[in-house]
């Protein structure tokens, strides 16, 4: 009789989970119908399709053109983005399960439904992995504040697979501090999908794992990254060379996307030395933290971890604050330790933070964006959330990187 009433139990929260999904679809599909877009998604999605059903490099003009063509109605203008395919060509995985859709409109709506689901996955491996104990009624409003802030709402509306990248690091992150150092490996060489994101912190992680002898992650990186790219291979044989080349004249056809680019808008004569200056203060400060990491314990490599993620944006490798979200797994931490040391302060704190957070990257995008034949956000975006996060890092490094006690899993584990 409990196993009946078990089988009950469970069929009705699938079923539940299952109209969630479908009426969450349908709200997606409303919205894409009615505000056309979702240019991240648009490229990987014709990309995708030109591989598999057409036989086309994802990176040719022709698959260039008929991008621009779908989002512009006509071919980009000089000065315009051009909407080309700039991923590794195993990037494509991620895509596939919308792929063969042929209705956009409906693929772009499941996509975005994918990408919702990442960003509560996301929010729960964050709670998980900052060890923030967050009361039942908290839950919920960490959800919602992680939907529609700025920089969550932004990559779901437009497509950008960085939401999938994020739980990768997140997943990552929690399977090293688990001891599962082969899944944390496939994880971390899966995240290189959009490598420009990964590649500074894939350097800390080596340095950690070599200062502890934890082999395996390291190996898993290169096995993964590299039976990715030899698969691929039999598809385009040159899909290398090709991605290279688009990746050396992304920059040329984007809004500013390093501080030296974006510092030289505001001061023509002297912005790209400043920008420069200011990015190597901050490649120094992260090689001295790094330093400071070797052999230490997880929640310090976890700390250093986020403070890359938050400093690298800054570091001259051009982005872009669509892919922000990559940094909430930091803000988590900053959340979990100011409940941690102060309790219900903290957790007014935290409250205050997720307000402010949630009100005032909208109101600055607002009030900052420029129309064209598409709107375009502001350089502007690029500083405000790296410079808080880092703020928050700093202000808890003591109590976090120097904790009373370590768990005796984690001793055990880094010991």
């Amino acid at each position: 009789m409990f196993h009946s009433f078990a089988g009950r139990y469970w069929f009705l929260f699938a079923l539940l989970v299952v109209g969630i999904l479908v009426i969450l679809t349908w709200g997606n599909y409303q919205f894409a119908s009615s505000n056309p877009g979702g240019n991240d998604f648009l490229v990987h999605w014709v990309g995708t399709r030109a591989l598999f059903i057409e036989g086309e490099s994802p990176y040719s003009d022709q698959v260039a053109e008929r991008i621009q063509t779908l989002a512009y109605g006509r071919l980009a203008r000089p000065g315009e983005h051009e909407l080309r395919v700039a991923y590794p060509l195993y990037s494509v995985i991620f895509f596939l399960p919308v792929a063969f859709i042929e209705d956009y409109t409906l693929a772009r709506a499941i996509w975005m439904t994918f990408l919702e689901i990442g960003v509560v996955i996301l929010s729960l491996f964050t709670i998980l992995l900052a060890r923030w104990r967050v009361q039942w009624w908290f839950i919920p409003i960490i959800l919602i504040f992680s939907i529609f802030w700025y920089h969550g709402l932004r990559p779901i509306i437009n497509g950008n697979a960085v939401l999938f990248v994020s739980l990768l690091l997140a997943g990552a992150f929690l399977a090293i501090s688990s001891g599962r150092d082969e899944l944390a490996g496939i994880l971390l060489g899966l995240s290189t999908i959009k490598p420009h994101l990964v590649v500074v912190l894939l350097g800390l992680i080596v340095l950690w794992m070599v200062s502890h002898r934890r082999w395996k992650t390291i190996i898993w990186i290169v096995i993964t990254v590299g039976l990715l790219t030899a698969v691929f291979v039999l598809f385009i044989p040159d899909w290398p060379i090709q991605n290279l080349r688009e990746i050396l004249r992304y920059s040329s056809y984007n809004p500013p996307g390093t501080p030296a680019a974006i510092i030289s808008t505001w001061l023509p004569a002297t912005g790209e030395r400043i920008g420069w200056a200011f990015s190597a203060f901050w490649g120094i400060l992260l090689l001295f933290e790094w330093v400071l990491t070797f052999g230490k314990h997880f929640r310090r490599f976890l700390w250093t971890a986020c403070l890359t993620l938050a400093a690298g944006q800054w570091l001259g490798i051009q982005t872009d604050p669509g892919n922000f979200i990559i940094m909430y797994t930091a803000l988590g931490l900053i959340f979990a330790v100011w409940e941690e040391r102060w309790g219900r302060a903290g957790r007014i704190l935290t409250i205050l933070s997720l307000l402010c957070l949630l009100i005032i990257p909208w109101v600055l995008f607002i009030n900052t964006i420029t129309f064209a034949d598409q709107p375009q956000q502001d350089p502007i975006m690029f500083f405000p959330l790296p410079l808080l996060v880092i703020i928050g890092l700093y202000w808890i490094r003591w109590w976090l990187i120097r904790p009373p006690k370590l768990d005796i899993d984690e001793l055990r584990l880094v010991g």
